[in-house]
């Protein structure tokens, strides 16, 4: 009898161990091999090299041993494309052969700036040194030689120094080398104890070494996922600003925008907000709740068809000092804190509901790009705007519910403790004590320095407009306690103050978009996609088309009902130059609601008379 012989087989989905013999067919062999892999047909093919030469077919009817296959050789599996697909299936294959992608690893789709800093250089290069390059205008010595994007001697030189590399930069680091990172895995930590292990009872009966979670040792992270934070203009942060001007109550919002390239930083990625979105929240002088927000899924639909996406979350924490001379209270500093740990904890949430993409993890994620920014006082007495996030380690703790805040002390965390119905790891970080010497703490409690990353945030010197702007703006969504609530009439009151030939200058305001999509009584999500373009590619014939539907006709009749009139409306057939004339108004059915038009007795929908 022929010996049993392990013939390993590699494929874009993992390693697997076949058995053979060497006296067995081709044929054989490949059926074992199909099976396996799950395959029901010849949906495959089989090389002795990684190149796709020397492949194995079944019609060479020859044994495994004349083939000179022995115990321990690697086989590779590649599938085979659909029609007008093999591009697309070389490219992942490659991906895992040059370690772009740990085998095993789902196949997953980048957000674009990552997909673009993966095909830059990214390489720091240098003009040729006057006083130290002693070589010709064509070489490069070790004075002028190109860094690489995660040197971190240049980047400490920066002005000012960059404590984080940026995250590509930290994945050039891992896949450099004679490996090009073949290896390579960016695993998420886990907290929890791993499911399936039946050797034992389950916890807290028992626990093993094969399903207890390692303990972790909180290290201050390397690099960071986004490098910069950018407003476009100064308009957005002060009319979310406004509310705590007029209130003193602090303010919460949502940070839509768009991530691009920061070329400051080698393979940098900046955060730039467009908008801010503010959600249902009960705020007070020291506290926010944040309520269910009803709308949250269709505001993030309307962003998509504008080009944007959530980008992070912003709040206040404001406490006025001298209201003649309009001072803040300098209060988050290295004295006390600059993020407190529940607000630690709350960003943890947030960055676990928008995960970053990540093709080098197993998981097909890997941290986030979501970023954390507080409006609170400066040094200078004045409003400043600072950006943070908390690392991959405290997004593990959170997610996995290992950490809790200190009730008397904000600037300190706490790791919970093993309990008959959770099992928490232990958690330490490493400190100097008074001697001078480098020790290992338990966190409890924790201080939360060694969960936060600093971001820079900044306005830009020629500031940016994806949204047009007007000194009578339409108003923000959930301030009712202000006064200011969205309706036809503050829509009618905002079509007559804006009086502009142009329709989408009037148009383009992120919260008046919302009110058109959400609004009760003529919401309008099926049928603003043209319009969401028009505003999206700055298209003014778009957006005139739109305006001839019947649905805008329908905004100005409800519009006039309110009472209000708009400058022009008659002159100019609409606001804007609307083509439909606007002769009476729409009536409101008492008994369903229904819209009718004009110059009917009887409601369309419910056949009640007119009252």
């Amino acid at each position: 009898l022929s010996t049993p012989q392990i013939i390993r087989v590699q494929s874009p989905e993992g390693v697997k161990r076949i058995t053979a013999t060497k006296r067995e067919t081709v044929a054989t062999f490949l059926k074992k091999v199909a099976k396996e892999f799950g395959f029901r047909n010849n949906g495959f093919s089989v090389y002795t090299n990684r190149n796709r030469t020397g492949e194995i077919t079944a019609s060479q009817n020859k044994s495994l041993n004349l083939l000179k296959i022995k115990h321990g050789d690697m086989l590779f599996l590649y599938p085979s494309s659909p029609a007008g697909s093999s591009t697309s299936s070389e490219t992942m294959d490659t991906s895992v052969s040059q370690g772009l992608r740990p085998m095993g690893a789902p196949q997953v789709v980048e957000d674009e700036i990552d997909q673009y800093l993966i095909k830059q250089d990214g390489k720091i290069y240098r003009n040729r040194d006057q006083q130290l390059c002693r070589h010709g205008p064509l070489g490069k010595c070790v004075h002028c030689v190109p860094l690489e994007p995660f040197d971190e001697d240049y980047l400490n030189h920066l002005e000012p120094p960059v404590k984080h590399m940026s995250f590509h930069a930290y994945i050039r680091k891992l896949t450099g080398g004679a490996d090009k990172g073949k290896f390579v895995a960016l695993e998420n930590i886990s907290c929890k104890i791993k499911s399936g292990c039946e050797g034992h009872p389950p916890w807290p009966e028992g626990i093993c070494t094969k399903c207890q979670p390692s303990a972790i040792t909180l290290n201050r992270q390397k690099y960071r996922h986004v490098d910069n934070i950018m407003f476009e203009n100064h308009t957005i942060a002060d009319r979310f600003l406004d509310f705590w001007r007029k209130t003193g109550n602090q303010h919460l919002g949502y940070l839509y925008g768009r991530y691009t390239e920061h070329k400051d930083i080698p393979l940098g990625i900046r955060a730039e907000v467009a908008a801010i979105y503010e959600p249902p929240q009960i705020g007070t002088q020291n506290s926010l709740e944040i309520l269910e927000d009803p709308k949250a899924e269709v505001v993030d639909e309307i962003a998509a068809k504008l080009g944007l996406r959530k980008v992070g979350w912003i709040f206040t924490d404001l406490v006025s000092e001298d209201t003649r001379k309009g001072t803040v209270r300098y209060s988050r500093n290295k004295d006390t804190y600059y993020l407190s740990a529940e607000e630690c904890i709350t960003a943890g949430n947030f960055q676990n509901q928008q995960p970053n993409i990540c093709r080098l993890s197993p998981d097909g994620h890997f941290g986030s790009k979501f970023v954390t920014v507080v409006a609170t006082g400066g040094p200078d007495n004045q409003v400043h705007f600072e950006g943070y996030q908390v690392s991959n380690q405290c997004m593990a703790l959170v997610r996995d519910e290992c950490l809790l805040p200190c009730r008397d002390a904000p600037e300190l965390g706490y790791a919970k403790e093993s309990s008959s119905e959770q099992y928490v790891p232990d958690v330490f970080y490493k400190d100097i004590d008074k001697f001078g010497n480098e020790i290992t703490q338990l966190a409890r409690p924790l201080p939360v320095e060694y969960l936060i990353i600093d971001i820079t945030t900044t306005f830009p010197k020629d500031p940016v407009y994806t949204f047009s702007i007007s000194q009578n703006p339409f108003p923000i969504e959930n301030r009712d306690v202000l006064g200011e609530t969205q309706d036809f009439h503050s829509l009618a009151t905002y079509l007559s103050q804006n009086t502009s030939s142009v329709f989408l200058d009037i148009i383009s305001d992120f919260h008046l978009l919302l009110f058109l999509v959400t609004n009760e009584v003529m919401p309008l999500r099926d049928s603003i996609s043209l319009l969401l373009e028009a505003v999206r590619t700055k298209n003014e014939e778009l957006a005139q088309t739109w305006k001839k539907s019947e649905q805008w006709a329908t905004i100005e009749q409800l519009c006039s009902t309110v009472g209000v009139q708009i400058s022009g409306l008659q002159e100019y057939g609409a606001v804007g130059g609307s083509t439909h004339a606007v002769s009476a108004p729409m009536w409101a059915c008492q008994h369903c609601t229904f819209m009718n038009q004009p110059g009917t007795d009887h409601c369309e929908m419910c056949s009640l008379p007119r009252t």
